[in-house]
């Protein structure tokens, strides 16, 4: 009896109770930090592929020669808008290689803009945006950059460059490991002849 008693003492105290809650507690902690960390990246690229975005449109929006006057011929080809983009994702470690081509092009070929308005870069035949980068980024130029029909402010010419770039998590142990989400960048930027 005097056994039972010193065992059932030893069974209310606590000293194995913190190691019990440490090994239920650190996986969840580790979880959430790891997924911290993940999100955070995904963030990271999605910055990245913006400015590179950004970087693609201001360059196809500035004339190549600034003495020229505002030529068709006057504005970079598809090979230094690319240019501009690698050299923003290399400068963050990112794959240039693993850009991709969005499924649907940007809502910028609708409205071109008349000769009268620009002096820019006449369009392709079929609408405003080509593809650069092989076919995997939108570049579209000459495009009237606020069509809205109640708009006030006089038109703008501009370009617009749009494309898309894949992420995996590793999560291990969730439903977000090895998912593949695919990041999506747009920018545009005015023309000025």
């Amino acid at each position: 009896m005097l056994n039972i008693k010193r065992i059932a003492r030893r069974l209310e105290s606590s000293e194995g109770v913190e190691i019990a809650e440490a090994a239920l507690v650190l996986p969840l902690v580790f979880m959430i930090l790891l997924g911290i960390v993940w999100f955070g990246r995904a963030f990271n690229i999605y910055s990245t592929i913006t400015q590179a975005a950004q970087q693609g449109a201001i360059t196809a929006a500035r004339a190549s020669c600034a003495t020229c006057g505002a030529l068709p011929n006057n504005f970079p080809v598809a090979s230094t808008v690319d240019n501009a983009i690698f050299a923003v994702l290399q400068a963050s470690s990112l794959d240039p290689s693993q850009i991709q081509l969005p499924a649907n092009p940007p809502t910028c070929g609708a409205q071109p803009c008349s000769a009268g308005l620009c002096a820019l870069p006449p369009l392709p035949p079929g609408g405003g945006c080509t593809t650069a980068t092989g076919g995997k980024v939108y570049v579209c130029q000459n495009v009237q950059l606020n069509p809205t029909a109640g708009n006030t402010q006089p038109p703008q010419c501009g370009t617009v460059v749009s494309f898309q770039y894949p992420f995996q998590f590793y999560l291990p142990f969730t439903s977000l490991n090895m998912q593949k989400i695919i990041l999506s960048a747009q920018a545009q930027s005015r023309m000025e002849n």
